[in-house]
């Protein structure tokens, strides 16, 4: 075969991007509620939340009103 497969994002809990951002779970829940983290971003299942992390650290970096220190630590971290 020698067509390309798309990749299909990965989509990680709630705790995975807190403990990735080293952000409380409220804090992130409170983000969504607010739009600070588009919609775009993450999928919702019932009560459950599924984000693209990579998806959520470029908006927060885009993102004006972000707080610098989350940002810092999600791209330190990707290097």
């Amino acid at each position: 075969m020698s067509g390309s497969v798309e990749e299909t994002p990965t989509y990680v809990p709630i705790e995975v991007v807190g403990r990735r951002l080293s952000l409380a779970i409220t804090t992130l829940r409170q983000w969504v509620k607010t739009g600070v983290i588009p919609s775009d971003t993450y999928i919702k299942v019932g009560q459950t939340y599924r984000f693209n992390l990579p998806a959520v650290v470029h908006a927060l970096s885009s993102a004006e009103d972000a707080p610098k220190s989350v940002v810092e630590i999600a791209l330190d971290e990707d290097m």
